[in-house]
């Protein structure tokens, strides 16, 4: 039967539930497989409905997706979840009453795939900078799709999940129709695009260097674990110390290149002499240039901070730098801080904002050009992409999730990192301060991890790689192509349903 036939009471019980379903297929729950379904039911949810009833069941759905997705934004508070998950929904439910109108046009399968890619596109930008967080493709950090991102990055990876999902939509509208020629083609469309990224060759070759990812751990996890900065740094610069003796004792081969994760020392080594010479003490005993995550008082203005990626450098020190270009609103910066603070309490844990850095993170560590990325920055297309543009010949994520521990959200950032890697045919090394820290293969796979809360070191070979995938040479224009041919695919389909529309319905019938 088809979807136009559902009541509205009937489709908006269902919508929260499609939602809860769409962010099963992510980390930590991984139900990859479901993706492609849950796209073809939200299709056919807002199918033959006006754009003002399928906006609310899009509001419906993004609520559901969300408030499960970021379910992890708890420890910040039930406040930020909501209105996070609730500022996320709003584009989705502008998505929805897109893909009603769509489907009143020929072709209308690849149009609802490319209102995906607007979505997520604008979902990345706005507001502060936006939020990518929960994009189809950092679903699919293992699964047939994964390697169309070195074709076109992560928005070609949605594109093609939403346009397998929307030609299995057309199969299922085409059944109900009694047109089983058509049905059987969507069917066998929506599985040729599924399966495709099965011929996409992946790189895994490329010269060999010995790299190390040090993850210390944290004394506790949630909000307070940076008030315990000296812990944190002494426990890098004690399993560092460790992985120098087995590396001594011949149990451990000698590291080329070292990998502290974000925060590893939140005491200005700068200013602080006695951090200084913790670092240099571990630094000296590795032998190996090493790359630390440090929050410094920014020389430019006093009253802000920067979170740096520091080479420390055996002898000689600290050398080049890579501060931090897309700072967390309302978690590294406060917008509107003099009015908030007297609202909101809870943003007096924010006394200094962090300030942007505006250099990619393009940084020379021993034998390697590092692609540096701190934390949530691995989820913004272009600030990974500009430091292999810019010659990195390595990626490297270094995070803090501490806060987020044991939540899912590690896992979430994980993954994105796999995809990365597929995207620019980079070996990623992931250092967290408590977990997951990990080493990712050209091709996504996962050659080492850590678990969470556990002191953890990796030691040894990893690949170095200069060439470029498709998706680093052509940039961003895939995804404005692709978004922009969805959202002037609405614009035409409302403008023809205007036209079109009688006096006397309020929803036209929708041509099968």
């Amino acid at each position: 039967m088809e979807s136009r036939r559902w009541s509205f009471p009937v489709r908006l019980w269902l919508a929260p539930f499609v939602g809860v379903l769409l962010a099963l297929t992510f980390p930590p729950f991984g139900l990859v497989w479901l993706a492609v379904p849950v796209v073809a039911a939200i299709t056919l949810l807002v199918r033959g409905l006006g754009a003002r009833r399928a906006a609310v069941l899009g509001l419906a759905v993004g609520l559901g997706f969300f408030l499960l997705l970021l379910r992890w934004m708890l420890v910040i508070g039930p406040d930020a979840w909501i209105l996070l998950s609730l500022l996320e929904a709003l584009f989705v439910t502008a998505m929805a009453a897109g893909l009603a109108v769509v489907q009143r046009l020929p072709g209308w399968p690849v149009w609802t795939a490319a209102l995906w890619v607007a979505q997520e596109l604008a979902r990345a930008r706005i507001p502060f900078g936006g939020f990518p967080w929960g994009r189809l493709a950092f679903a699919q950090d293992a699964s047939p799709f994964t390697a169309v991102a070195a074709l076109g990055g992560s928005p070609l990876v949605t594109f093609a999940v939403a346009l397998s999902g929307s030609l299995l939509a057309w199969g299922v509208v085409s059944v109900a129709g009694r047109r089983w020629l058509t049905a059987g083609a969507g069917v066998a469309a929506a599985l040729a695009v599924a399966l495709g990224g099965l011929l996409v060759p992946l790189p895994t070759q490329g010269r060999p260097v010995t790299a190390a990812v040090v993850q210390g751990d944290v004394p506790r996890a949630g909000l307070d674990f940076l008030g315990q900065r000296e812990a944190v740094l002494r426990n890098h610069v004690s399993t560092t110390m460790a992985l120098a003796a087995q590396v001594r004792a011949g149990t451990s081969p000698p590291p080329e290149l070292v990998v502290w994760p974000e925060n590893s020392s939140d005491i200005d080594a700068f200013r602080d002499a006695g951090a200084k010479a913790l670092i240099q003490t571990a630094v000296d005993a590795i032998a190996a240039p090493t790359l630390v995550g440090a929050v410094v008082q920014n020389p430019a203005n006093e009253k802000t901070l920067l979170n740096l990626g520091i080479v420390w450098s055996p002898g000689t020190g600290p050398g080049q730098t890579y501060a931090k270009r897309h700072p967390v609103p309302f978690g590294e910066y406060l917008p509107f801080r003099s009015v908030l603070t007297k609202f909101i309490t809870r943003f007096n844990r924010i006394p200094e904002d962090f300030a942007a850095g505006h250099t990619p993170g393009v940084l020379t560590l021993g034998p390697a050009t590092v692609g540096d990325v701190i934390c949530f920055e691995v989820a913004y297309d272009p600030v990974v992409r500009d430091t292999v543009t810019g010659g990195a010949d390595i990626l490297v994520v270094q995070t803090n999730n501490a806060t987020y521990g044991r939540t899912g959200q590690p896992e979430q950032q994980l993954a994105m990192s796999r995809l990365r890697a597929v995207e620019f045919g980079r070996t990623v090394l992931v250092a967290a301060t408590s977990g997951i820290s990990a080493v990712v293969a050209p091709d996504g796979r996962l050659v080492a991890h850590s678990a969470e809360f556990e002191r953890w070191t990796y030691d040894g070979a990893v690949v170095l790689r200069t060439g470029k995938t498709l998706a680093a040479r052509v940039g961003a224009w895939p995804e404005w192509i692709l978004g922009t041919l969805g959202v002037v695919a609405a614009v035409l389909a409302t403008a023809r349903t205007r036209r079109e529309r009688s006096p006397h319905t309020d929803d036209p019938t929708v041509a099968g």
